[in-house]
């Protein structure tokens, strides 16, 4: 379901009249569909005369003709790791959107970048904004990923991600010390309807099971640098598990404290969190395990922290 997120120029406008300004349809069209529920902002439904607010998040059915813009900018680069002809692992980087969220976004993504090294990809997958994207990585965040070139490999490295037969280690900085040198967070995932993203929630509540296990590697006056190892994938898992157990991760404008006690936030222009390592099932049965680094700048944070 395409979605767009309101600027400032459209705030105070009528939710119709914001519809109106991206679609090929007719206002009295786009009035209809909001009447019947199609139209959501922030995951409520609305009337024709609701106005929209700078932020607001509003879900445009796909029965409305969205007009597609240009795409600008450069493309983002390809680091491969590995290729063969099912499938190839490459090396996000931080800042890189994996695919566009709606019809509306004019970044080139990483899916444009595969598409136009590998344009056999533009067939693969479910979805035709997603070719060969079987998993994703947050916007901020860095490492490695596996694409499917072919839709046998793609089913293939589905149903391994179904069963939760891949392997996943992240490296993350979080905020304060952690209690325990290893522990396994099992909070529930759901979305928020009020905060606008994903919150951790008590398991006699309402949510989707989520795994996140942990081992400290080493502890700082103000952080602890962790290896995560996620045994489901759920939407922004890591950082919301964080969140809830009062650690945020380093560099999260999202998921963060308001306020922390005897610590100073840690400036950074993206998330200190990092896909460090993905094992995956190959097409013959082999089993691979394919790893990114620590990125230089976050190795060059590290040392400048103060350790216990």
């Amino acid at each position: 379901m395409p979605t767009q997120k309101v600027k400032t120029e459209h705030a105070g406008e009528r939710v119709d009249v914001f519809i109106n300004r991206f679609t090929d349809t007719s206002r009295s069209q786009v009035q209809k569909s909001i009447k019947q529920g199609e139209v959501t902002i922030n995951d409520h439904t609305i009337k024709p005369h609701t106005l929209v607010q700078e932020g607001d998040l509003v879900f445009f059915p796909t029965t409305l003709r969205m007009q597609p813009l240009e795409k600008k900018g450069p493309l983002p680069s390809l680091t491969i790791l590995y290729e063969d002809d099912a499938i190839l692992v490459i090396e996000k980087q931080a800042g890189v959107i994996v695919h566009e969220v709606h019809i509306l976004d004019q970044e080139q993504s990483l899916a444009d970048a595969l598409v136009a090294y590998c344009p056999e990809i533009k067939e693969v997958g479910d979805d035709p904004s997603r070719p060969g994207i079987v998993h994703r990585l947050d916007r901020q965040v860095s490492g490695v990923m596996v694409i499917a070139k072919t839709s046998a490999s793609f089913s293939h490295l589905k149903q391994q991600f179904k069963d939760r037969t891949i392997k996943k280690e992240y490296l993350a900085l979080v905020y304060g010390e952690l209690p325990k040198d290893h522990d396994v967070i099992t909070l529930k995932i759901a979305r928020s309807k009020t905060l606008g993203r994903m919150v951790a929630r008590p398991e006699d509540q309402e949510g989707k099971e989520a795994i996140t296990e942990y081992t400290v590697l080493e502890r700082y006056k103000i952080a602890t640098f962790v290896k995560i190892n996620i045994h489901t994938g759920r939407t922004h898992q890591i950082r919301a598990h964080f969140k809830a157990v009062d650690h945020p991760i380093v560099g999260d404008p999202l998921y963060k404290k308001k306020m922390m006690k005897n610590i100073h936030p840690i400036k950074m222009d993206r998330l200190f969190l990092h896909a460090h390592k993905l094992t995956i099932t190959l097409m013959d049965g082999t089993q691979r395990t394919f790893e990114s680094p620590l990125p230089l700048s976050l190795q060059n944070l590290l040392q400048t922290l103060s350790k216990n």
